[in-house]
């Protein structure tokens, strides 16, 4: 099973999963051992398979680190954090974490977008 660990560890997934925000992008940092690579695409394409089928979940893309990096990035958007938390705290869900390689290290963390005039919206 993979590890996750906070990206900001004064406010870990757990705790951001209370907050209600909408929408919202989790955005989860994957490192594994280089051997766990194909075990890791196996088991995030499986998760992704199932989020996809939630309620709230508008979409998913996978992308990977340049170079020889062992890293992936995920980044999906959701209608809102309880719409996420529903997902992430699905016993279906829960029982497919077991799938990661044990090298895997999940960073997963909640993000809203940021309006910056004449540069992006919100």
């Amino acid at each position: 099973m993979s590890v996750l660990r906070p990206l900001d560890q004064a406010f870990p997934i757990e705790q951001q999963l209370a907050t209600d925000a909408s929408p919202v992008v989790l955005i989860n940092l994957f490192t594994f051992d280089q051997a766990d690579e194909q075990a890791l695409l196996a088991a995030w394409e499986h998760d992704a398979e199932f989020m996809k089928q939630q309620p709230g979940f508008i979409s998913t893309q996978l992308h990977r680190a340049i170079g020889g990096s062992c890293a992936y990035l995920n980044y999906a958007v959701w209608e809102s954090t309880a719409a996420f938390r529903t997902a992430f705290s699905h016993p279906e869900f829960q029982s497919r974490l077991s799938a990661y390689p044990s090298s895997a290290v999940a960073a997963p963390h909640l993000f809203q977008k940021v309006a910056v005039p004449g540069i992006c919206v919100a």
